[in-house]
């Protein structure tokens, strides 16, 4: 036997192997990927180009939904096979050639889409869908960044009509959203960078009179926030932006992150990005799905954190805040996108903003609560405690300089010696948790809710640096 007749001895004999591997275990011929294909399209799928596009990873629910929502008709299919997640669609339809894939169940994978609520989404399928006189073939794929798949993927192919079905995916993805309306948070992953699924959140329920602010500070961020929010339609028929941030700052525990979920209560058709520390990173991911849901507001919270963090991309020595403000800067003016940022140290925020100027349209300092607020908070955190007057205005004289978070956990501690004494929670009760509280032995415990009083230095922002001086 001459040497091209072995290697055609061989193929046939490998063909016939790779066949029966297909096979049922009842011994019946499992259909061949490359024929289901042709019979949907009308033509040899290898004589069709093959167009892809990608998505982030979290955007697989609204790639799904924008495919479905694209034909007129479709079937979903899947492919059994070794290895066939690792193969180019052009790839696949040359190893079925052979018998090597054959039709098979669809993998799906479910995925958050609200706080209670999962979807089933296709992690490997094809759709075979019809879209007027046009047929297609679209493979979609979910991410997996441990191989090294960081996207969500798509592959198409179409008689003609590829190019069409992929342009108006975008449009279809921004309509069908399903984080419309949501307060989301982004998240990495474990196997390199970029952003992982997302968490959902609750929306706060807190109303206006579970907010203790000296008077006319919420009235300043509610204008700016919400007033603008409400007025939209005016503001922009006389020319101005609707892209607006404004800065939190204060002391930690005076209720910063208490005024942003009241925000968000007050807000309810806004979606809501939550960056908080490090994650603060995926600045350009939020913007990005901000712009797309407009409105939205971007929570960017203890922003001094990444004050001074450098980014490790090559040539970019800027702290990480600078790329922040940047972004803020890069949507359009009409975008009905709102920044609302906090911190704990303005000292350390206000050379960046000073370098960048325009993102923040409004500071407001979050005080410590002054006599007023702390019999507020009393009666806020404590309306079963049922308090003589002079009780109240001796604890309030008592805890000058301290915080909500301390005032919030006064309450508790009052709560829970009573608790203890088997008895209904009382004046003595809660003298006792103050004289605790404000001892000696839990100086450090007064530091961690923010109080200032007694041995825990004042909040003073420290001086002003010099014009173009980066502190550190």
């Amino acid at each position: 036997m001459s040497e091209p007749e072995e290697i055609d001895e061989f193929a046939r004999l490998f063909t016939g192997f790779l066949e029966r591997m297909q096979q049922h275990k009842q011994g019946a011929p499992r259909e061949n990927l490359r024929d289901r294909l042709r019979d949907h399209l009308g033509v040899d799928p290898e004589q069709v180009p093959v167009v892809a596009a990608s998505f982030p990873a979290y955007d697989l629910p609204n790639v799904q939904l924008a495919i479905e929502a694209w034909f007129d008709e479709y079937d979903v299919i899947g492919v059994m096979g070794s290895n066939r997640g690792h193969h180019s669609l052009g790839e696949l339809l040359e190893m079925a050639q052979y018998g090597g894939f054959g039709i098979g169940a669809v993998d799906y994978q479910r995925l958050q889409v609200d706080v209670d609520e999962e979807m089933e989404c296709v992690a490997f399928g094809f759709y075979l869908g019809v879209q007027g006189s046009e047929r297609y073939v679209a493979l979609l794929r979910a991410a997996n960044p441990q191989y090294g798949r960081g996207a969500v993927e798509l592959e198409v192919l179409a008689v003609g009509g590829a190019d069409r079905f992929l342009g108006a995916l975008p449009e279809l993805i921004r309509e069908h959203n399903v984080f419309r309306r949501k307060v989301v948070s982004f998240e990495g992953h474990d196997f390199g960078p970029g952003v992982g699924p997302f968490r959902l959140h609750p929306r706060p329920g807190v109303t206006r009179e579970d907010v203790v602010l000296p008077d006319g500070v919420l009235e300043r961020v509610e204008r700016e926030v919400i007033g603008i929010a409400e007025h939209r339609e005016t503001l922009l028929e006389a020319g101005q932006h609707l892209r607006r941030g404004v800065l939190l700052y204060g002391p930690p525990g005076t209720g910063k992150t208490h005024t942003v979920r009241y925000l968000l209560s007050r807000l309810p058709e806004f979606t809501v990005v939550l960056l908080a520390g490090t994650s603060i990173g995926f600045i350009s991911q939020a913007c990005a799905l901000a712009r797309m849901l407009q409105p939205a507001l971007v929570v960017l919270e203890d922003c001094d954190l990444v004050a001074e963090a450098r980014d490790f991309s090559r040539g970019m020595e800027h702290p990480l805040l600078f790329q922040v403000l940047n972004e803020m800067d890069g949507l359009a003016e009409d975008a009905d996108v709102a920044f609302l940022l906090t911190t704990n140290r303005a000292d350390i925020l206000e050379p960046a903003l000073m370098q960048r100027p325009g993102r923040v349209d409004l500071a407001v300092e979050i005080p410590l609560p002054d006599a007023p607020g702390r019999a507020r908070l009393l009666d806020l955190y404590g309306p079963g405690l049922s308090l003589p007057p002079e009780v109240v205005d001796d604890v309030v004289t008592q805890t000058e300089g301290t915080t909500a978070s301390f005032m919030k956990e006064l309450v508790r501690r009052t709560v829970l010696l009573a608790a203890e004494s088997g008895a209904p929670p009382a004046a003595d009760h809660l003298q006792t948790a103050v004289t605790e509280l404000l001892s000696s032995r839990d100086a450090l415990t007064r530091r961690l809710l923010g109080a200032t009083n007694g041995d825990v230095p004042n909040y003073r922002p420290g001086p002003p640096p010099m014009p173009g001086i980066y502190p550190g």
